[in-house]
Formats: C-alpha cells, structure tokens, sequence
C-alpha cells in the first residue's frame, strides 16, 4: 500500500534540494567564468552598465515560478497531512515530562510503546499535561507540537510491519533526550489479540523520572511479525 505523506514529504525535498544544486552549480560556473573573462589584465578599464530589461524580467520571472512549484508540492504535501482518512484508528497521546502515553478507543493505556495495525491510517490526538513538547515519527515524516491546552492531531499510514522511533523534537526540559518511544507495528491478527487482552491497571515504578509499562506491553515484533513476549520473570529462592 503506497504512503502518500511519505511520498508528498520526499518528493518536495528531492525537488528542493535538486533546485539548489543547480543554482549552486550555475553561479559558481558564472563567477569563475567572470573572474577570467573580466579581469584586469584583459579589460584594464571599467565598463559602465546601463541595464539589460530582458535580463531583469528573467531573473525576477525564473525565481518567481521556481517558488510557485515549490509552494505547489509543499501545499499538496500540507494538504494530504491534514486530511486524515474517515476509517482512521483514533489513539489520544499524552506528552508530559519526560514520556509519552497512549490510550486507546477501548481505553486500553501504554506508555512509550505505540501499538498500531499494519496498513491502517492511524490518528494520534495529541495532548500536554505541563509544557510544550513534539511529537515525532522521523520514518513517517510526521511532526505535530503537543501544546498545553490544546489538541492537535496528525495521522500516518503504518504499511510496513516492524519497529520505529518516536521522539519528542521540541527542548522540553532536562531530559528532554531521553523522551524516547517506540512505534510497534503488528499484523492486524497480533495487534487484534493484544488490543482485546485484559486491560492492566497498573504499571511498575523504576526511579521518579521514568515508568516502565505493563508485563503484556513489552512485546516485541520480530523480522518474520510474529510477536514476542520480552518481559523477564524472576525466578522465587
């Protein structure tokens, strides 16, 4: 299934950056050809310029279209962001320092582990409960500030199974790097059997900074989409 933010996102980059190169290559080609072809010894006396009309229309219409494209396929790309699909799975995420937590339709909860459906639009209702933080899905190419007050959404169609990173892009305090998470895609028959488990009410406490999640949340999709249960159990003297 094609992913149409990702290839909106990608395609204005590549259109930016192949824009630039040749802008790059062009002046500097005409900066070392002036620098030969009017040097002092070929042209011991300045030349006054009285204007070139054609030339100054050119350089203003060239730059002007340039900027329209590139304001076309990043509108387009804008536009595509914002239109989240009508069967779109809606999760709520909750920012605060220095985690992300997720809550589910059926009210199901996990921290830092984002579990979705592979080849389902997703729609995260974004949320802060202390100041301002971003979350960020770098392989999606999706951003949105999560902002007190305030619910902001972004969508994104998971189509490949496996694990992604989840990171928060705006400074939000000491630890703020260590506001990491991880985006676990399934199988739609493993998510289905993770997602109508028993609901735990509780998680385990580690320092006063961190939480770790539920036993059934530390589940891990390996290469083949099978899932796999990596939580440790000690073992009574």
């Amino acid at each position: 299934m094609n992913n149409p933010i990702i290839s909106d996102v990608d395609n204005t980059f590549i259109l930016i950056v192949i824009i630039s190169v040749f802008f790059l290559l062009l002046i500097t080609f005409l900066m070392i050809y002036f620098v030969f072809k009017y040097r002092k010894k070929k042209h011991p006396v300045a030349e006054n310029i009285t204007g070139n009309t054609a030339l100054e229309v050119l350089w203003t219409v060239i730059p002007l279209a340039l900027v329209m494209l590139i304001f076309f396929f990043g509108w387009a790309g804008f536009n595509t962001m914002r239109t989240v699909p009508p069967d779109a799975m809606v999760i709520k995420v909750t920012a605060s320092m220095w985690k992300w937590s997720f809550e589910y339709a059926n009210k199901k909860q996990s921290d830092s582990l984002l579990f979705v459906p592979v080849n389902k639009p997703i729609k995260m209702e974004i949320h802060s409960v202390d100041v301002n933080h971003s979350f960020y899905i770098p392989a999606f190419r999706e951003k949105e500030d999560a902002i007190p007050g305030r619910t902001n959404y972004l969508w994104f169609l998971p189509n490949e199974v496996g694990e992604y990173q989840i990171e928060c892009a705006e400074y939000c305090g000491l630890n703020h790097s260590y506001m990491l998470g991880k985006l676990i895609v399934m199988p739609v028959e493993q998510f289905n059997e993770w997602y109508n488990a028993p609901i735990p009410r509780d998680t385990i406490k580690v320092d006063t900074m961190k939480t770790v999640a539920p036993a059934q949340d530390t589940l891990k999709v390996n290469s083949t989409g099978n899932i796999k249960d990596t939580t440790k159990t000690k073992k009574k003297d």
